[in-house]
């Protein structure tokens, strides 16, 4: 099931927790959640995990779902992630003082486009 593998990483764990606790991630939780999560769920099961934060709503969870569907966003880094969560209150890493927390490269497979994506933003920054 994937939103098991999504467990295997312990902030994206934290967040669906608190997602079926009913608690607001924050708008970036909400970000980063959609971000990391489209790669393992399809749209209508994304929206129903964005849609149980009570600050978000149905209407938001599915434009939020469909925004990082088109622009193909890859998951945030742990540094921007880090970046994000000073700008709310819940924490979206649980121990920032964990370098490894919030690395969702290390637990999570992701499809290979999304490593092509990278690689090809690394190769065209060198160029400029």
């Amino acid at each position: 099931m994937a939103v098991e593998a999504l467990r295997k990483n312990h902030m994206m764990a934290h967040l669906l927790g608190a997602l079926e606790r009913g608690e607001s991630i924050g708008r970036y939780g909400r970000l980063v959640f959609a971000m990391i999560a489209h790669h393992f769920l399809d749209r209508d099961e994304l929206v129903d995990w964005l849609g149980r934060d009570p600050e978000g709503g149905a209407e938001e969870a599915r434009s939020l779902a469909m925004q990082v569907e088109r622009r193909g966003y890859s998951p945030p880094r742990r540094e921007r992630i880090l970046e994000w969560q000073r700008q709310q209150e819940f924490p979206i890493i649980p121990n920032a003082d964990d370098p490894d927390e919030g690395n969702v490269y290390k637990d999570l497979e992701f499809p290979e486009e999304v490593y092509q994506h990278i690689n090809e933003y690394y190769e065209q920054k060198a160029a400029s």
